[in-house]
C-alpha cells in the first residue's frame, strides 16, 4: 500500500506545474501526504519538512532530501508533460525521473520509519524547492531552521548506485575591455582582437590535483557576447566559464588560480556551490555496498552543494533521462527504490 500510494503521489505531482520558484501546488500536495499519515510538518515558502515521531536532540540526525521543482519542458516533447501516463511499466511526465521518483521513494521510506522508537539516528525529511535553478530559497535557505544535520542522503536518479562524491560548480563572468569606435576608423584597442589570446589561456588552464572519483577540474567556455551592429567596434567582450570542481580544491582556490592565469576581468557569480563527498568507509556507504551497490563520483550538481556534512547521492531513475523529452521512470525503479531505502536505513537505524 505504501508503494502504491507513493506512485499515486508522484502522478499527482506530475499533474501540477512546479517550475522552480512556482512550487506552491506541489508543496500543498506533499503536505497532504503527511497529513494523511498523521505526520506533523513545517513549511517555509515552498519547502516542506518533518522529523520522526521520537526525535531526540541528543542523537545525530540523518537528512533525507529531494526536490519537487522541475525545469521547463523542452521542445522535443511528443507527449503532454503534465499527463502521468503509465505505459509498458513506465510512468511518463515532467519531473517523473528528476526528481519525483527519488522524492516519493524517500518520503515513503521516512513514513515507514516515522513511528518507530529507539532509532540510532533522528530522521529529517525535507522536500525542497528551487533545486533546478540553485535558487535562493532552496535547501540551503532552510538550514538555519532545521535541526543540526550530521549526515545526508540526497535523492537524485543514480540507478540506486551510491554517488559518494559530487563536483561543485563555479560560473565565472569574464570581460575583455577595449575602446569603442566606428568600424571605418583605425582602432588598435579592439577587444575582439584580444579574444584569441584569452581563449588560448583558457585552453591552457591546468589543475594538477585529479580526484580518483571525480577526475580533473573541468573548465568549459560556454558563452561569448560582443557587439550590437556591423559598423561599431564594441567596448568589451563578455564570456562565461563553467567550472566543475573536484573535492581536491576549494572554490576559493579555483577562483584565485583562474584570476592569476587570465588577463581579463574575472568575476565569480557564487562560490557556494562546492563539491561534496562522504568517506567511502562510512557505515552508510558500506551498508549500500553490502546490499550490492557500486560507488562512483557524480559530475552533476544537486542540493548536496549546500550542505556542510557528509552526504550521499542516491535514488531510483537514470540521470541520463533528466531534463529529456518524454521523461519517464519505470514503476519497478520506484518499487525497488523504496525497498532499498528502507533496507539501507535498517542497517544503521
Amino acid at each position: 500500500m505504501l508503494t502504491q500510494n507513493a506512485i499515486l503521489l508522484l502522478q499527482d505531482l506530475i499533474r501540477l506545474e512546479s517550475f522552480s520558484e512556482n512550487e506552491d501546488k506541489t508543496a500543498l500536495r506533499i503536505e497532504e501526504w503527511f497529513h494523511n499519515y498523521t505526520i506533523p510538518t513545517k513549511r517555509k515558502d515552498h519547502n516542506i519538512w518533518a522529523t520522526n515521531k521520537y526525535f531526540d536532540p541528543k542523537k545525530p540526525t540523518l537528512l533525507l532530501n529531494s526536490h519537487h521543482d522541475t525545469v521547463l519542458p523542452n521542445k522535443g516533447y511528443t507527449r503532454d508533460p503534465f499527463s502521468p501516463d503509465i505505459e509498458d511499466g513506465k510512468l511518463y511526465g515532467l519531473g517523473s525521473n528528476d526528481a519525483g521518483g527519488p522524492l516519493v521513494s524517500l518520503i515513503a521510506a521516512f513514513t515507514h520509519y516515522y513511528e518507530l522508537p529507539d532509532l540510532s539516528y533522528n530522521l529529517l525529511m525535507v522536500a525542497s524547492a528551487e533545486e533546478e535553478n540553485a535558487g535562493k530559497k532552496s535547501l540551503r535557505y532552510l538550514l538555519a531552521d532545521l535541526p543540526k544535520i550530521d549526515i545526508a542522503i540526497v535523492g537524485e536518479p543514480t540507478l540506486m548506485d551510491l554517488a559518494i562524491a559530487e563536483k561543485g560548480l563555479i560560473v565565472f563572468d569574464l570581460s575583455i575591455k577595449g575602446t569603442a569606435s566606428h568600424a571605418a576608423h583605425p582602432n588598435d584597442d579592439n577587444p575582439l582582437m584580444k579574444l584569441p589570446v584569452l581563449i588560448k589561456a583558457i585552453e591552457d588552464l591546468h589543475f594538477e590535483k585529479v580526484s580518483p572519483l571525480l577526475g580533473p577540474v573541468k573548465v568549459t567556455l560556454t558563452q561569448i557576447e560582443a557587439g550590437s551592429q556591423h559598423n561599431v567596434v564594441p567596448s568589451e567582450v563578455n564570456l562565461v566559464l563553467d567550472v566543475r570542481v573536484n573535492e581536491c580544491y576549494t572554490n576559493e582556490e579555483i577562483e584565485s588560480i583562474i584570476k592569476s592565469k587570465l588577463d581579463c576581468e574575472v568575476s565569480a557569480r557564487s562560490l557556494r556551490l562546492k563539491s561534496s563527498s562522504i568517506d567511502p568507509n562510512h557505515p552508510l556507504v558500506l551498508a549500500g555496498i553490502a546490499l550490492g551497490k557500486q560507488t562512483y563520483g557524480s559530475p552533476t550538481l544537486s542540493d548536496q552543494a549546500g550542505l556542510d556534512c557528509p552526504s550521499l547521492k542516491l535514488g531510483p531513475g537514470d540521470s541520463t533521462r533528466s531534463h529529456s523529452a518524454d521523461e519517464f521512470i519505470y514503476l519497478k525503479e520506484i518499487e525497488e527504490g523504496i525497498s532499498f531505502y528502507i533496507n539501507l536505513l535498517k542497517q544503521i537505524l
